[in-house]
């Protein structure tokens, strides 16, 4: 018994209804694996520069990796696109049922590569090998969890966010527990009227040697700190967690603490909850609780942004705000951060008082409202967070939520921990806290981490992290794999790997996203915190505390120079021959002079805060 090798991608163009499969050249699989590295392969080859995000050129990737469906934990999938909320590289993870439905019904397939756009909404049915396109027009308009109840299979949809290119709408699965969350993989499925994707099937049937390194690793997270971690707290835990360490963005990133925060932490979270996801599997996932008639699954970030950021402290509040996001299609974290602005300018008389006069921090009722005025741009206010912060910010100028590449950031405060500054800046997606995630192990340790250490521990997760997403391994199980980066089992599906050449593929997948972003016009300018963490914390363990801009350019240049880019932060020709992308590299993307200093090894140590 042999398990199929992964060499094909389903190929849909919207526009043409028409569905092909063909084959991922041989040079493409070995050196960018699957999911987050073959996607950039796919959209640095296939994107003009400049192309518009919801426009039908983009590509929207449903992308596995070589192991998909027997790796330890739950699966994933990458949905991989250019986003329509920063204008870069997007690539974005998704758990729950789809996953494995897609790895056990395309066993020789990496997924499915979307073109074009459809006149009216379509879904995609995929079966056995193959896809069929059929039409959705009955169920434009249905939530996350309507769409579910209607399609048989495992689903990915869109809710109303979605259908309505808000900027950061999601791609829901299993009824809205599952989301494939930052930076609008749901506006571009709506631009190109692709409602859902159904998929009949389960998980592949793995070969001998394949289940019994499943349980090898699955006894090993288990066991691990990340695993007992997760069994006992899952990512809610960081709440507490960074209300300890004075790090909780709470009332609009007013403050680093929240009086209230243990209302709305793991505790207050155990005790609704009506049992786990998983509940089966080695290390069981995110806690099920009921909020008005519907079950949801809080995560940490929702229970940061929604909760504290929004100054609420009561759990069913909060989560019936993660529920109503869930429902639309929307990512918590950038919701959250855009009903906190919206608060703030109230609070600044920047809005019209007529608009939103109930608007106010700790008001759920008010806050519920405006999410789903976002969802359906139903009202101009509305209308303009649906584009983001920025997009609200050049409206109507006044309070100031941060955004690293116009994307909101989620609620860990740099300026308690600037190895987060450098990651938020240096984040490829946008500030985002899931490239590289410091914060855990310097808030302990604030005075005895230096700029080197930091630089090393950012650049050492994002190159792994990049290996780690080419395979698509679970984001916490997959730490289990640290020391030999999946080598084992690559060579148990027959795929020639070892621990240092899969450290290289992660730097150059990581640096095609930087040359893919370059080639968009990002460079140094974009690697930037606002002003805003250049005020002391108001409050707190780290309170006075802030991000040093001097210091803060010093480390940047540190890190450029560890990369091997030039002061910019644009890559250079001698790097791009190193890590193998010489040829790849095209005559529309500038490549950058002499660098700082040579690269040399980093140790992204290990951390597991959400």
């Amino acid at each position: 018994m042999s398990s199929p090798v992964r060499r094909d991608v389903i190929r849909v163009d919207l526009s043409a209804g028409t569905v092909s499969r063909e084959r991922v050249p041989g040079d493409w699989r070995h050196d960018f694996l699957g999911g987050k590295g073959l996607g950039a392969r796919y959209l640095y080859d296939e994107l003009d520069a400049g192309v518009d995000p919801l426009g039908p050129d983009n590509r929207l990737a449903f992308f596995l990796g070589p192991l998909s469906g027997y790796l330890p934990a739950e699966s994933r999938y990458a949905a991989v696109t250019k986003s329509p909320l920063t204008g870069a590289f997007l690539d974005s993870y998704s758990g729950g049922s789809f996953a494995d439905a897609l790895a056990g019904a395309l066993p020789d397939a990496f997924g499915l590569l979307v073109q074009g756009a459809a006149d009216e909404p379509v879904r995609l049915t995929v079966a056995d090998g193959e896809v069929t396109l059929g039409d959705a027009a009955g169920l434009w308009g249905a939530d996350a969890a309507e769409v579910d109840d209607a399609l048989d299979g495992a689903v990915a949809c869109i809710g109303p966010a979605g259908e309505n290119e808000v900027a950061y709408a999601t791609v829901a699965s299993d009824g809205g527990d599952h989301h494939a969350g930052r930076g609008g993989a749901g506006a571009v499925m709506g631009a190109k009227r692709l409602k859902a994707v159904a998929v009949h099937g389960g998980p592949p049937e793995p070969t001998p040697k394949l289940a019994a390194l499943r349980k090898e690793y699955d006894d090993a997270y288990r066991d691990d700190d990340t695993g007992r971690w997760q069994a006992a707290g899952e990512t809610v835990e960081s709440v507490d967690f960074a209300n300890e360490v004075g790090v909780l963005s709470t009332r609009g990133w007013q403050g680093g603490t929240f009086d209230d925060a243990g209302d709305i932490g793991v505790e207050a979270v155990r005790e609704a909850s009506t049992g786990r996801e998983n509940e089966g599997d080695a290390v069981p996932g995110g806690f099920r609780v009921e909020a008005d008639d519907e079950e949801s699954v809080p995560r940490g970030g929702a229970l940061m942004s929604l909760g504290a950021g929004l100054g609420i402290d009561d759990f069913d509040d909060v989560a019936r705000l993660g529920s109503v996001c869930d429902l639309l299609g929307m990512d918590a974290i950038s919701a959250g951060n855009a009903v906190a602005w919206a608060m703030r300018a109230v609070d600044a008389n920047a809005v019209d008082a007529a608009i939103d006069a109930d608007l106010a921090f700790g008001d759920a009722d008010a806050a519920v409202t405006l999410l789903e005025a976002i969802a359906v741009r139903s009202t101009d206010l509305g209308d303009t967070l649906a584009d983001g912060v920025e997009a609200a910010r050049e409206r109507y100028g006044a309070a100031t939520v941060p955004t690293v590449k116009s994307m909101e950031l989620p609620a860990y405060d740099p300026r308690g921990a600037a190895g987060m500054a450098l990651a938020y800046a240096t984040s490829d997606r946008g500030g985002c806290h899931r490239r590289a995630r410091p914060v855990e192990r310097e808030a302990f340790a604030r005075d005895e981490w230096s700029d080197a250490d930091r630089v090393a521990t950012v650049v050492g997760a994002q190159n792994v992290r990049s290996t780690l997403w080419s395979l698509v391994v679970d984001d916490f199980a997959g730490e289990t794999m640290w020391e030999d980066l999946g080598a084992e089992w690559l060579g148990a599906v027959g795929v020639d790997h070892g621990r240092d050449s899969l450290a290289a593929l992660g730097e150059r997948v990581w640096t095609l996203v930087r040359l893919f972003n370059v080639r968009e016009g990002f460079d140094r300018a974009d690697d930037a915190l606002p002003e805003l963490f250049e005020d002391p914390l108001p409050d707190g363990p780290a309170a006075g505390r802030t991000v040093d801009r001097e210091a803060f350019e010093a480390m940047l240049d540190a890190y450029y120079a560890a990369r091997g880019w030039s002061v910019e932060g644009v890559p250079t020709a001698a790097t791009a021959e190193r890590l193998g992308l010489g040829p790849v590299v095209d005559d529309e993307t500038p490549l950058g002079s002499v660098p700082a200093a040579t690269p040399s090894e980093h140790d992204p140590g290990r951390d597991h805060s959400p």
